[in-house]
């Protein structure tokens, strides 16, 4: 068993993190009413973590379950704040790219080192509902790819439960 598994069906731990503009982003599961998709990833301006984040980037320029209006999309990485505002202006990302140097919401998260040992953080990525509880997460730190196509069928099932709920 991971180290995060035991958190699903359970609520979202809450957190603040300097955003890449090096303003406080205070993260409160369930307060904006909108199911969220936490991306937690090595390194910005990698190759693999470039592609993710980029593949984030373009669903919400292109999906509708990815609107701001709709979903939460939130990056974090363990690079320090100068580092993520590059990436955020170089990429023109839609979205908050924090930063945590001391890998302290990764802990809280269950998140350990990826790649063998060989990068800061593993590459997870967490479905938390409308109501701050996370419903999976997927640990595929050298699929890269693989994440925005897990969060997309997860907003989509959670657009479908909204919907049935209100008919």
């Amino acid at each position: 068993m991971t180290g995060f598994e035991h958190l699903i069906g359970k609520p979202a731990p809450a957190f603040t993190l300097p955003n890449f503009d090096g303003e406080p982003f205070e993260y409160k599961p369930g307060a904006s009413g909108l199911p969220t998709a936490l991306l937690f990833y090595p390194q910005s301006g990698s190759y693999g973590c470039t592609q993710q984040i980029c593949s984030f980037r373009d669903a919400v320029i292109e999906k509708t379950t990815f609107k701001p209006e709709t979903a939460q999309v939130i990056a974090i990485s363990p690079d320090p704040v100068e580092k993520q505002k590059e990436f955020v202006e170089k990429e023109k990302l839609p979205f908050p790219v924090l930063s945590d140097t001391e890998k302290e919401v990764p802990k809280l998260y269950g998140i350990g080192k990826g790649f063998f040992g060989f990068a800061p953080i593993a590459r997870v990525t967490f479905i938390v509902d409308k109501e701050g509880i996370i419903r999976d997460a997927l640990d595929a730190t050298m699929n890269y790819n693989a994440h925005q196509k897990f969060v997309d069928k997860w907003f989509q099932k959670l657009e479908g439960e909204s919907a049935a709920a209100t008919s």
